[in-house]
C-alpha cells in the first residue's frame, strides 16, 4: 500500500497533515502579528523590518513557498475532511446536540472559506499593491536612497473605514477559527487526555484572544488617530 493510496486517504493521515500545516500557519500568524505591531513605534522600525525581509531575497521566497504549500495543503485536507464528515452523516439529527461542540468548531469550514478570501484580498492589498496602489508606491528617503514606506502605507490603508471593518471582521473569524484549530491540533497529536485537555483548551483560547487583540488594535488605533502619518493632522 503506497503512501498516497494508504496514509493520505485515511482520516488519521489527513488530520495529521492538517495538524502539521496548522502548526506552521499558527506560528506564522503570531510572528506576522509581532512584526505588524511595530506600527506603534516610530516609522523607522517597521520600515527597517520590511527592508530586512525584502533583502532576504531567496530565503524570503523559500519561506513564502513553504507557507504557500502549508496553506494549500491545510485548506485542501481540512475541506476534504469536512465534506467527508457531512457525507458520512447526510441527514441531520432530529435534535442536534451542541453541548460539547463549540460555536467555533461547528463553523470551521465557513470561517476557513471566508479567511481564504480575506488572505487573497490582504495579499493584493499590502503585498502585491493591486488595491490602493498609490499607498503601496509610497517611498521613504533615507540618506541618498529610498525604500518602501510601509508605515504610511498601512496607516493610510486602515484610514479607509471599510478596509478596517473588513479587517476587524476577518480577525474575529480568525480568532474563532484558531480557538478550535489549536485545540484540534493538540487532540490530533494525542493531548486530548483528561489531564491535558483543559490546559490545551485554555491555551487555545488565550492564543486566539492574543491574535485578535494584537491585530485589531492596529486599525482601531489608526481610526482613532492614535497612530498617524508623521505631519498629518
Amino acid at each position: 500500500m503506497d503512501f498516497q493510496a494508504g496514509y493520505l486517504r485515511s482520516s488519521i493521515g489527513r488530520k495529521t497533515i492538517v495538524a502539521i500545516t496548522g502548526i506552521i500557519l499558527f506560528g506564522f500568524v503570531f510572528v506576522h502579528m509581532l512584526g505588524n505591531l511595530q506600527i506603534f513605534q516610530e516609522p523607522d522600525k517597521i520600515n527597517t523590518y520590511a527592508e530586512f525581509l525584502h533583502n532576504l531575497g531567496g530565503l524570503l521566497w523559500l519561506a513564502r513557498g513553504i507557507l504557500l504549500v502549508a496553506f494549500v495543503l491545510h485548506v485542501y485536507y481540512a475541506l476534504k475532511l469536512s465534506l467527508e464528515n457531512k457525507k458520512a452523516r447526510p441527514v441531520g439529527y432530529v435534535k442536534e446536540s451542541t453541548i460539547q461542540a463549540t460555536l467555533s468548531s461547528r463553523y470551521m469550514a465557513l470561517t476557513g472559506s471566508v479567511l481564504l478570501a480575506f488572505v487573497i484580498y490582504h495579499l493584493l492589498h499590502f503585498t502585491i499593491g493591486k488595491i490602493q496602489p498609490e499607498n503601496f508606491a509610497l517611498q521613504e528617503t533615507i540618506g541618498d536612497k529610498q525604500r518602501h514606506d510601509v508605515y504610511s502605507m498601512v496607516i493610510l490603508g486602515f484610514k479607509n473605514v471599510y478596509v478596517s471593518i473588513s479587517y476587524i471582521v476577518a480577525m474575529t473569524l480568525l480568532a474563532f477559527h484558531l480557538r478550535h484549530g489549536v485545540t484540534s491540533v493538540f487532540q490530533t497529536l494525542g493531548f486530548n487526555t483528561p489531564f491535558w485537555a483543559p490546559k490545551t483548551n485554555a491555551f487555545a483560547i488565550l492564543y486566539a484572544l492574543t491574535i485578535f487583540i494584537g491585530n485589531v488594535s492596529m486599525p482601531v488605533a489608526i481610526l482613532l488617530n492614535f497612530v498617524k502619518v508623521p505631519g498629518a493632522q
